[in-house]
Protein backbone atom coordinates (compact mmCIF):
# COMPACT_ATOMS: atom_id res chain seq x y z
CA UNK A 1 0.00 0.00 0.00
CA UNK A 2 1.45 3.58 -1.08
CA UNK A 3 1.55 6.51 1.58
CA UNK A 4 2.49 9.70 0.14
CA UNK A 5 3.16 11.03 3.59
CA UNK A 6 6.65 12.44 3.74
CA UNK A 7 8.01 10.20 6.87
CA UNK A 8 7.29 7.39 5.48
CA UNK A 9 9.08 7.93 2.43
CA UNK A 10 12.10 9.22 4.62
CA UNK A 11 11.83 6.03 6.55
CA UNK A 12 11.52 3.99 2.89
CA UNK A 13 15.02 5.92 1.63
CA UNK A 14 16.69 5.16 5.12
CA UNK A 15 15.17 0.98 4.01
CA UNK A 16 16.90 1.71 0.93
CA UNK A 17 20.00 3.22 1.97
CA UNK A 18 20.45 -0.23 4.57
CA UNK A 19 19.93 -2.25 1.22
CA UNK A 20 22.68 -0.74 -0.57
CA UNK A 21 25.03 -0.68 2.30
CA UNK A 22 24.41 -4.75 2.80
CA UNK A 23 24.98 -5.13 -1.19
CA UNK A 24 28.68 -5.43 -1.26
CA UNK A 25 28.38 -7.79 1.62
CA UNK A 26 25.62 -9.99 -0.34
CA UNK A 27 28.01 -9.90 -3.03
CA UNK A 28 31.24 -11.19 -0.96
CA UNK A 29 29.95 -14.10 0.80
CA UNK A 30 27.26 -15.42 -1.75
CA UNK A 31 27.73 -19.21 -2.01
CA UNK A 32 29.50 -19.30 0.57
CA UNK A 33 29.08 -21.52 3.88
CA UNK A 34 28.90 -19.67 6.98
CA UNK A 35 28.76 -21.94 10.28
CA UNK A 36 26.78 -20.48 12.64
CA UNK A 37 27.02 -22.19 16.25
CA UNK A 38 23.91 -21.09 18.44
CA UNK A 39 24.81 -21.09 21.76
CA UNK A 40 21.66 -22.30 24.69
CA UNK A 41 22.41 -19.09 26.53
CA UNK A 42 21.30 -16.58 23.76
CA UNK A 43 17.98 -18.58 23.36
CA UNK A 44 16.41 -16.40 26.04
CA UNK A 45 13.13 -15.88 24.98
CA UNK A 46 10.55 -17.04 21.73
CA UNK A 47 11.55 -13.60 20.54
CA UNK A 48 15.43 -14.13 20.13
CA UNK A 49 14.66 -17.43 18.81
CA UNK A 50 12.45 -15.98 16.47
CA UNK A 51 15.19 -13.22 15.56
CA UNK A 52 17.71 -15.70 14.74
CA UNK A 53 15.41 -18.02 12.51
CA UNK A 54 14.45 -14.77 10.53
CA UNK A 55 18.15 -13.72 9.84
CA UNK A 56 18.95 -17.11 8.85
CA UNK A 57 15.87 -16.85 6.44
CA UNK A 58 17.22 -13.96 4.85
CA UNK A 59 20.88 -14.91 4.30
CA UNK A 60 19.93 -18.35 3.06
CA UNK A 61 17.78 -15.82 0.64
CA UNK A 62 20.42 -13.74 -0.39
CA UNK A 63 22.41 -16.40 -1.62
CA UNK A 64 24.48 -17.33 1.69
CA UNK A 65 24.45 -20.74 2.68
CA UNK A 66 24.25 -21.07 6.87
CA UNK A 67 24.57 -24.18 8.67
CA UNK A 68 23.53 -24.06 12.17
CA UNK A 69 25.38 -25.85 15.23
CA UNK A 70 23.20 -25.14 18.49
CA UNK A 71 24.09 -25.33 21.79
CA UNK A 72 21.70 -26.17 24.70
CA UNK A 73 23.48 -26.29 28.02
CA UNK A 74 21.19 -24.27 29.85
CA UNK A 75 17.96 -26.26 28.70
CA UNK A 76 20.05 -29.78 29.85
CA UNK A 77 20.74 -28.16 33.18
CA UNK A 78 17.23 -27.25 34.01
CA UNK A 79 15.58 -30.98 33.03
CA UNK A 80 18.47 -32.59 34.99
CA UNK A 81 18.03 -30.45 38.00
CA UNK A 82 14.02 -31.19 37.37
CA UNK A 83 15.13 -34.87 38.11
CA UNK A 84 17.27 -34.10 40.94
CA UNK A 85 20.82 -34.27 39.33
CA UNK A 86 23.73 -31.43 39.75
CA UNK A 87 25.56 -30.71 36.35
CA UNK A 88 29.14 -30.99 36.73
CA UNK A 89 31.56 -29.32 34.88
CA UNK A 90 35.10 -29.50 34.07
CA UNK A 91 37.04 -26.92 32.25
CA UNK A 92 33.78 -25.72 31.13
CA UNK A 93 32.70 -29.25 29.89
CA UNK A 94 29.67 -31.08 31.25
CA UNK A 95 30.71 -34.06 32.80
CA UNK A 96 28.13 -36.83 31.03
CA UNK A 97 27.11 -40.21 32.89
CA UNK A 98 24.56 -42.67 31.14
CA UNK A 99 21.74 -41.00 32.41
CA UNK A 100 22.77 -37.43 31.91
CA UNK A 101 23.59 -38.60 27.92
CA UNK A 102 20.20 -39.48 27.35
CA UNK A 103 18.76 -36.40 29.09
CA UNK A 104 21.63 -34.60 26.83
CA UNK A 105 19.79 -36.30 23.65
CA UNK A 106 16.21 -35.56 24.60
CA UNK A 107 17.00 -32.01 25.16
CA UNK A 108 19.36 -31.47 21.96
CA UNK A 109 18.12 -33.87 19.57
CA UNK A 110 14.51 -33.70 20.63
CA UNK A 111 13.75 -30.25 22.27
CA UNK A 112 15.82 -27.71 21.05
CA UNK A 113 16.53 -29.16 17.49
CA UNK A 114 12.98 -29.31 16.96
CA UNK A 115 11.74 -25.94 17.65
CA UNK A 116 14.53 -23.89 15.95
CA UNK A 117 14.02 -26.01 12.57
CA UNK A 118 10.03 -25.39 13.00
CA UNK A 119 11.21 -21.62 13.65
CA UNK A 120 13.46 -21.63 10.84
CA UNK A 121 10.25 -23.15 8.59
CA UNK A 122 7.74 -21.06 10.08
CA UNK A 123 9.46 -18.00 8.34
CA UNK A 124 10.21 -19.03 4.75
CA UNK A 125 13.05 -21.37 5.32
CA UNK A 126 13.70 -25.19 4.93
CA UNK A 127 14.98 -26.75 7.27
CA UNK A 128 16.05 -30.60 8.11
CA UNK A 129 17.66 -30.93 11.83
CA UNK A 130 20.47 -33.38 12.33
CA UNK A 131 22.32 -35.09 14.90
CA UNK A 132 25.94 -36.52 14.43
CA UNK A 133 24.24 -40.17 14.28
CA UNK A 134 22.12 -39.59 11.12
CA UNK A 135 24.37 -41.34 8.32
CA UNK A 136 27.05 -41.06 11.21
CA UNK A 137 28.22 -37.71 9.76
CA UNK A 138 29.43 -37.01 13.12
CA UNK A 139 32.15 -39.60 13.75
CA UNK A 140 33.24 -39.59 17.78
CA UNK A 141 35.44 -41.33 20.16
CA UNK A 142 36.05 -40.58 24.13
CA UNK A 143 37.60 -37.10 25.18
CA UNK A 144 40.45 -37.50 27.80
CA UNK A 145 42.23 -34.22 27.57
CA UNK A 146 40.72 -30.73 27.82
CA UNK A 147 42.75 -27.94 27.40
CA UNK A 148 43.75 -27.79 30.89
CA UNK A 149 44.05 -31.37 32.02
CA UNK A 150 45.25 -34.26 30.44
CA UNK A 151 44.02 -37.95 31.66
CA UNK A 152 40.53 -36.45 32.60
CA UNK A 153 36.79 -38.80 32.75
CA UNK A 154 34.02 -36.69 31.58
CA UNK A 155 32.62 -39.74 30.95
CA UNK A 156 30.44 -39.91 27.41
CA UNK A 157 31.60 -36.58 26.39
CA UNK A 158 33.11 -36.89 22.69
CA UNK A 159 35.64 -35.14 20.58
CA UNK A 160 34.93 -35.14 16.55
CA UNK A 161 37.61 -37.05 14.75
CA UNK A 162 35.67 -37.00 11.28
CA UNK A 163 32.75 -35.25 9.80
CA UNK A 164 30.91 -36.17 6.76
CA UNK A 165 30.40 -33.30 4.95
CA UNK A 166 28.76 -34.96 2.17
CA UNK A 167 25.33 -34.78 3.77
CA UNK A 168 25.59 -31.21 4.95
CA UNK A 169 26.73 -30.06 1.14
CA UNK A 170 24.09 -32.43 -0.55
CA UNK A 171 21.22 -29.96 1.96
CA UNK A 172 22.91 -26.78 1.26
CA UNK A 173 22.95 -27.72 -2.54
CA UNK A 174 19.27 -27.95 -2.58
CA UNK A 175 18.20 -25.27 -0.69
CA UNK A 176 17.73 -26.88 2.64
CA UNK A 177 19.24 -25.34 6.26
CA UNK A 178 21.16 -27.68 8.15
CA UNK A 179 20.70 -27.42 11.84
CA UNK A 180 22.84 -29.73 14.10
CA UNK A 181 22.32 -30.93 17.22
CA UNK A 182 26.28 -31.52 18.50
CA UNK A 183 25.67 -35.18 19.26
CA UNK A 184 28.73 -37.29 17.72
CA UNK A 185 28.19 -41.03 17.39
CA UNK A 186 31.11 -43.55 18.42
CA UNK A 187 32.49 -47.13 16.64
CA UNK A 188 30.76 -48.41 18.29
CA UNK A 189 26.94 -46.73 18.02
CA UNK A 190 27.33 -44.98 21.16
CA UNK A 191 26.22 -41.41 21.45
CA UNK A 192 28.65 -39.19 22.76
CA UNK A 193 27.75 -35.55 24.00
CA UNK A 194 30.44 -33.00 21.98
CA UNK A 195 30.71 -29.18 23.14
CA UNK A 196 28.57 -27.27 20.67
CA UNK A 197 31.33 -25.18 19.75
CA UNK A 198 34.02 -27.83 19.23
CA UNK A 199 31.42 -29.43 16.51
CA UNK A 200 30.98 -25.94 14.82
CA UNK A 201 34.72 -25.49 14.50
CA UNK A 202 34.84 -29.14 13.23
CA UNK A 203 32.43 -28.54 11.12
CA UNK A 204 33.29 -25.18 9.57
CA UNK A 205 36.68 -27.14 9.11
CA UNK A 206 35.22 -29.76 6.98
CA UNK A 207 33.35 -27.47 4.81
CA UNK A 208 36.07 -24.84 4.29
CA UNK A 209 33.39 -22.24 5.62
CA UNK A 210 34.41 -18.71 4.70
CA UNK A 211 33.15 -17.91 8.63
CA UNK A 212 33.20 -19.69 12.26
CA UNK A 213 30.19 -17.14 14.02
CA UNK A 214 29.82 -17.88 17.68
CA UNK A 215 26.48 -16.36 19.51
CA UNK A 216 26.61 -16.35 22.89
CA UNK A 217 25.71 -14.52 25.88
CA UNK A 218 28.40 -12.33 25.96
CA UNK A 219 29.20 -9.09 24.14
CA UNK A 220 32.57 -10.59 23.11
CA UNK A 221 35.81 -11.40 24.59
CA UNK A 222 36.94 -8.99 27.45
CA UNK A 223 39.95 -7.24 28.66
CA UNK A 224 40.79 -8.00 32.32
CA UNK A 225 39.31 -4.01 33.00
CA UNK A 226 36.46 -5.74 31.13
CA UNK A 227 36.81 -3.69 27.98
CA UNK A 228 35.62 -5.44 24.50
CA UNK A 229 38.30 -6.74 22.51
CA UNK A 230 37.99 -6.16 19.02
CA UNK A 231 40.36 -8.57 17.43
CA UNK A 232 42.79 -11.31 17.92
CA UNK A 233 45.45 -13.18 16.96
CA UNK A 234 46.70 -16.69 18.11
CA UNK A 235 49.53 -15.49 19.82
CA UNK A 236 47.52 -12.89 21.89
CA UNK A 237 44.63 -15.76 22.18
CA UNK A 238 46.90 -17.76 23.99
CA UNK A 239 48.44 -15.14 25.88
CA UNK A 240 44.98 -14.02 27.43
CA UNK A 241 44.65 -18.22 28.63
CA UNK A 242 48.09 -18.32 30.09
CA UNK A 243 47.16 -15.06 32.06
CA UNK A 244 44.01 -16.21 33.03
CA UNK A 245 41.88 -13.55 31.13
CA UNK A 246 40.05 -16.23 29.19
CA UNK A 247 38.75 -18.56 31.61
CA UNK A 248 36.42 -21.67 32.35
CA UNK A 249 33.59 -22.05 29.64
CA UNK A 250 35.27 -19.26 27.46
CA UNK A 251 38.17 -21.46 26.94
CA UNK A 252 36.63 -24.04 24.40
CA UNK A 253 35.37 -21.41 22.76
CA UNK A 254 38.18 -19.46 21.83
CA UNK A 255 40.26 -22.72 21.55
CA UNK A 256 37.70 -24.06 18.48
CA UNK A 257 37.88 -20.86 16.59
CA UNK A 258 41.48 -20.52 16.70
CA UNK A 259 41.39 -24.25 15.93
CA UNK A 260 38.99 -23.37 13.19
CA UNK A 261 40.81 -20.60 11.50
CA UNK A 262 44.26 -22.31 12.15
CA UNK A 263 42.74 -25.07 9.68
CA UNK A 264 41.65 -22.61 7.12
CA UNK A 265 38.37 -20.84 7.87
CA UNK A 266 38.83 -17.42 6.78
CA UNK A 267 37.85 -15.79 10.31
CA UNK A 268 35.87 -16.85 13.40
CA UNK A 269 33.53 -14.53 15.37
CA UNK A 270 32.07 -14.26 19.18
CA UNK A 271 29.10 -12.11 18.98
CA UNK A 272 26.02 -11.25 21.06
CA UNK A 273 23.14 -13.43 20.05
CA UNK A 274 20.73 -11.14 22.87
CA UNK A 275 21.43 -8.07 20.35
CA UNK A 276 18.71 -7.91 17.79
CA UNK A 277 19.44 -9.29 14.53
CA UNK A 278 22.96 -9.95 15.90
CA UNK A 279 23.76 -12.35 12.50
CA UNK A 280 22.71 -9.55 9.94
CA UNK A 281 25.22 -7.02 11.77
CA UNK A 282 27.41 -8.89 11.80
CA UNK A 283 27.71 -10.15 8.17
CA UNK A 284 25.76 -7.58 5.81
CA UNK A 285 26.70 -4.22 7.28
CA UNK A 286 30.00 -1.96 8.32
CA UNK A 287 29.49 -2.41 11.83
CA UNK A 288 31.10 -5.41 13.01
CA UNK A 289 30.34 -6.89 16.35
CA UNK A 290 31.73 -8.93 19.34
CA UNK A 291 35.98 -9.83 18.76
CA UNK A 292 37.11 -11.48 15.59
CA UNK A 293 39.67 -14.08 15.89
CA UNK A 294 41.95 -14.65 12.70
CA UNK A 295 45.13 -16.84 11.99
CA UNK A 296 47.78 -14.41 11.86
CA UNK A 297 48.02 -10.69 11.94
CA UNK A 298 44.57 -9.35 12.40
CA UNK A 299 42.80 -7.42 9.48
CA UNK A 300 40.08 -5.07 9.67
CA UNK A 301 37.08 -6.66 8.71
Amino acid sequence: MHNNKGHSLDSAAQTAQILIEALPYIRRYAGKTIVIKYGGNAMESLEQKIQFATDIVLLKTVGLNPVVIHGGGPQISQLLSKIGKESVFMDGLRVTDAETMDIVEMVLGGGVNKELVSLINQHGGKAIGLTGKDGNFMRARKLTQTALQENVDLGYVGEIYHVDKKIIETLTQNNFIPVIAPIGVGDDGHAYNINGDMAAGKIAESLNAESLILLTNIIGLLDKNNNLLPQLNQTQVRQLIADGTIIGGMIPKVECALNAVLAGVAKAQIIDGRVPHALLIELLTDQGAGTLILADTPTCK
